[in-house]
């Protein structure tokens, strides 16, 4: 079964928590000093926050799957509809070590299709700062927003 996911930078990581929390009546799965992560099952989501990268604000969308197979659907679904993705094989970022490929929609939002393997302990091993890597790795648009590659356009409504 997929997790919806959703990634924001908050300019208060401690006061966000405490919304977050009192919101979902849970606590987060895990806390780092610059990021912390839900993992509700109702609704089920991965809700993560951080203090990286831009404006406060959604930096992604993303569907977590529980295994290499869902993983593979989605990159089938997206290869299908002919849109073009940046697939980043196994990679480290948000504490963890993922799979995962990303497909832009046509507004420009960022969706991550990714299925975690592991836990790590830094945001992520490639990175050097927290300034040089954007949430989930994904590279930073002009506005400022992961836009790894752009949808090829449909044709028709």
């Amino acid at each position: 079964m997929k997790r919806f996911h959703v990634h924001a930078h908050v300019q208060d990581l401690p006061a966000s928590i405490a919304f977050y929390s009192k919101m979902f009546a849970a606590e987060p799965a895990r806390v780092e000093a610059d990021y912390a992560k839900w993992m509700l099952e109702d609704p089920r989501i991965n809700f993560a926050i951080s203090t990286r990268g831009g404006k406060p604000g959604v930096d992604h969308l993303g569907i977590q799957t529980e295994d290499a197979d869902e993983l593979a659907e989605l990159k089938s679904r997206a290869q299908d509809a002919d849109m073009t993705l940046l697939d980043e094989g196994e990679t480290t970022c948000c504490y963890a070590r993922s799979e995962k490929h990303w497909v832009t929609d046509p507004q420009g939002i960022a969706w991550e299709h990714f299925h975690t393997l592991d836990n790590i302990p830094t945001f992520s091993q490639s990175a050097k700062t927290p300034s040089e890597a954007s949430a989930c790795c994904a590279t930073p648009s002009p506005r400022g927003k992961p836009v790894p590659v752009a949808v090829k356009q449909a044709s028709c409504c």
